[in-house]
């Protein structure tokens, strides 16, 4: 259960808490409010065919994570560590997690820029994004709560550190796997791994890795994401001007890890200064787009040989899309 301070900074945030236990939480993204009110979509729905508008943007384990990640926008200084303790089980998480984004939705209702019918439809969520906050790989019954999501015809994406190999394995093996599993690669090597991750588990390089071996093996099973955010070298003013991961000898570096997992997609995405990360790493730690859309071109020079092109790009959200098959991109009703 969350301390009545952190829960009280985290609805100011405007995320709502869910559940009885209080470890779950949805907060509406910006893109689900561009969507209703005509403005667009996310890069999620350019690329993978997706309606933002009725994407839902939860964890079930809101403030829970092994890491502390410098550029992670969340408020990690809050983190409680990887022991939930007592958890709400996976169809009441879903029952509250829809009710209380229908509560932040309320004021959508009486826009009339936004048709009924338009918000009618964006109050039951087809999507459900595990990537607010914390690493729900640390909720115990995950497998039941994909399922469950599975049970109303919805989309599952799950985000991961890649912190439980042994969470995915049983996955797998209780036949809950995600409709997407994207895991997050932000160093190309171990040392820079440990500073940026400040992780509480000694083993967090090999547990790691171990997914990314895992990842491979799960080729045809789920449709499977490795995601770079990638940070520059700031200017004198930064307290963190020398950490950086796009340096050239960086791309070989990824390469190496990017093929230990054989991705279907590289998410190739520029790190923004917002939130919380703005007291570790400001606005000169932000790659422009031509940086990113260039570090993409060596990643994939490196990569060509094993059959990966550009499949699409998003400026607004710095973000480029690397892969093997277009066909592939857009998700398929067999495929949740």
């Amino acid at each position: 259960m969350l301390p009545e301070k952190i829960k009280k900074t985290l609805e100011k945030q405007h995320y709502e808490i869910a559940g009885k236990n209080e470890h779950s939480a949805v907060q509406i993204c910006r893109w689900t409010k561009n969507s209703l009110n005509g403005k667009g979509g996310c890069w999620k729905e350019k690329f993978y065919g997706i309606d933002s508008g009725r994407c839902c943007q939860m964890s079930p384990a809101v403030m829970w994570c092994e890491n502390k990640c410098l550029h992670c926008w969340r408020p990690i200084e809050m983190n409680l560590g990887i022991n939930i303790g007592k958890v709400d089980e996976p169809k009441e998480i879903i029952d509250e997690i829809i009710k209380a984004r229908k509560k932040l939705m309320v004021g959508f209702g009486g826009d009339e820029n936004i048709s009924k019918k338009r918000y009618k439809e964006a109050l039951e969520p087809n999507l459900f994004t595990f990537s607010l906050s914390g690493e729900a790989t640390l909720y115990p019954k995950l497998d039941g709560l994909i399922k469950e999501i599975r049970k109303r015809k919805a989309i599952s994406f799950l985000v991961t550190n890649g912190q439980n190999p042994d969470v995915i394995k049983k996955l797998e093996k209780n036949n809950a796997l995600p409709t997407q599993l994207t895991i997050s690669m932000n160093a190309p090597n171990k040392e820079l791994f440990k500073k940026w991750h400040n992780s509480v588990r000694k083993d967090a390089w090999e547990r790691f890795n171990e997914t990314l071996k895992l990842m491979k093996k799960l080729k045809g099973k789920t449709r499977r994401v490795v995601r770079l955010t990638l940070v520059r070298q700031g200017d004198d003013t930064e307290k963190l001007k020398e950490l950086n991961n796009m340096k050239q000898e960086h791309v070989e570096e990824y390469k190496k890890l990017i093929l230990i997992a054989e991705p279907d997609f590289i998410h190739v995405k520029g790190f923004k200064s917002l939130g919380y990360s703005r007291e570790r790493m400001g606005y000169s730690k932000q790659p422009f787009y031509e940086e990113v859309r260039d570090f993409a071109k060596k990643l994939l020079e490196e990569l060509k040989s094993k059959g990966y092109k550009k499949l699409a790009e998003d400026e607004r959200s710095c973000v480029v899309l690397l892969g093997k098959d277009k066909k592939m991109m857009k998700i398929k009703k067999g495929e949740i």
